[in-house]
């Protein structure tokens, strides 16, 4: 088992760092140490552990490498009731509301000892967008300064697709590991980039993790077309859901059975058309929430409630919420780090209590870090091409033409020369031809995921090229 770093000595390098308004080396940082400096290897790691994470920026590499607080991540959560800064930052666990704490004290009671409870169609019924608020408007408006990406003006999608890469593997693991998936993070990495199956894992969590790329994928090129309405979501279901359900029918197809939630004394609605309007109902207020935040808490809360689907409902609603963000380019909400008991005794006071505060604390923890860890993922990107933004689909189609097609170099050519001829106005295609080329030459198996290409095909493809 992996030794984890004390969170103490992570928050003593990162207070170390922040003293400096500029960027500063190891030493530097060791210098600045309230304890004694670590021998100069493990401090080493202890950075990369921090960079990784988001939470330092790392400028250069080896003697020259510097680090810093992540400009985009230094924001304040002081506008948010009842939270700091510190409080996302650095806290190992959510800070709790009063509400929250109560919620979380009743729902780890013996099950025996809790009141059996039905699905409440007052719960959605009273919420009325726009006028009913989960968040309140100071957590809104915190939120809101923590997720703005300042590229809220580019089409839809942009912010997410400049991410894509972290963004699929991130947000597939902690998915799946609050479902109870196994794999690890490295694990995980390999499967997504280069098709690697992790050793001695069931099958079933291998196929949770590649659905999740599929969707979250299909949540990021169809950006533009995807909201709160029944092809998305239905569809959603249908890609999170593929090879896991015994009912080969069940993947996008709203629930026809009763069904149990283990561990909870709530009993989930069992009439088919009642579950129809429910869920047209919920579609109907989620998409006219004017609030991207409101928007994605009332989707973790509504739609786990419901149970509209044979199973896989809690991933819809965490991957639905990040519906609005990638919409309106905002830093996405991966989860990282949220305790799995924690997320499960909030679903279990939505369920059973029809309150909603202790989800929401965590949801507010929750993006606070996102948000941190993306602004360092896109601050080390630099800023992007507005050629390439433009010309991202036909570059990518092109690309995936060219591996599916096995061609080598040679038919490369002149399959860019053709498409740039064929789909591209006259003044561009000179540079589009060259960094489709540039495309084509920088392939390899970390990243060429984001083509939509299989591991079979670009290993095919490869052993042609590399001839």
């Amino acid at each position: 088992m992996v030794n984890r770093i004390p969170e103490e000595e992570l928050q003593a390098i990162v207070k170390a760092v922040r003293r400096h308004p500029e960027s500063v080396t190891a030493q530097q940082i060791a210098e600045a140490l309230d304890l004694d400096p670590p021998p100069r290897r493990t401090l080493q790691y202890r950075l990369k552990t921090l960079v990784d994470d988001g939470r330092l920026f790392m400028e250069n590499s080896g003697r020259w490498a510097r680090y810093s607080i992540p400009k985009d991540a230094d924001v304040s959560f002081t506008a948010v009731a009842g939270y700091s800064e510190a409080s996302f930052r650095s806290e190992a666990l959510p800070p709790l509301s009063g509400p929250g704490q109560e919620i979380r004290d009743y729902v780890r009671k013996p099950a025996q000892s809790r009141q059996p409870v039905g699905y409440d169609q007052a719960f959605l019924a009273s919420y009325q967008p726009n006028r009913t608020f989960y968040l309140s408007e100071a957590e809104r408006a915190g939120l809101w300064d923590t997720g703005k990406s300042g590229i809220t003006e580019q089409p839809a999608g942009t912010y997410a697709r400049q991410i894509l890469n972290r963004l699929l593997i991130d947000l597939s693991w902690n998915s799946s590991r609050l479902e109870g998936n196994t794999y690890s993070l490295l694990d995980t990495q390999r499967l997504i980039e280069a098709g690697e199956e992790a050793e001695e894992k069931d099958a079933k969590e291998t196929q949770m993790l590649l659905n999740h790329k599929e969707a979250i994928g299909f949540l990021v090129d169809a950006a533009a077309e995807t909201g709160f309405d029944r092809y998305t979501v239905l569809n959603l279901h249908a890609a999170l859901a593929d090879n896991l359900l015994p009912d080969s029918e069940a993947p996008g197809r709203l629930r026809h059975r009763s069904v149990a939630i283990g561990g909870s004394v709530f009993h989930p609605l069992e009439v088919p058309q009642m579950i129809e309007e429910c869920f047209d109902l919920i579609l109907a207020k989620a998409s006219v929430i004017e609030d991207p935040f409101e928007q994605a808490l009332f989707a973790m809360v509504q739609l786990p409630y419901l149970q509209p689907f044979d199973d896989v409902n809690k991933r819809v609603s965490r991957l639905s919420a990040n519906i609005p963000f990638i919409k309106a380019n905002l830093s996405p909400l991966s989860f990282e780090e949220v305790p799995r008991d924690l997320y499960t005794e909030a679903i279990l006071g939505v369920y059973e209590l029809q309150s909603t505060e202790l989800m929401r604390d965590l949801f507010i923890w929750a993006y606070g870090r996102s948000a941190a860890r993306y602004a360092a993922v896109r601050q080390s990107l630099g800023e992007p091409d507005p050629f390439r933004m433009q010309h991202r689909t036909a570059l990518r189609e092109l690309v995936a033409e060219v591996v599916r097609g096995g061609m080598d170099r040679k038919q490369a050519a002149a399959h860019v020369a053709l498409a740039a001829r064929d789909r591209i106005e006259e003044s561009a295609r000179i540079r589009f031809r060259g960094i489709a080329e540039r495309e084509l030459q920088s392939l390899h198996e970390g990243n060429f995921a984001r083509y939509r290409v299989s591991p079979s095909e670009f290993a095919d493809w490869q052993e042609i090229w590399q001839r």
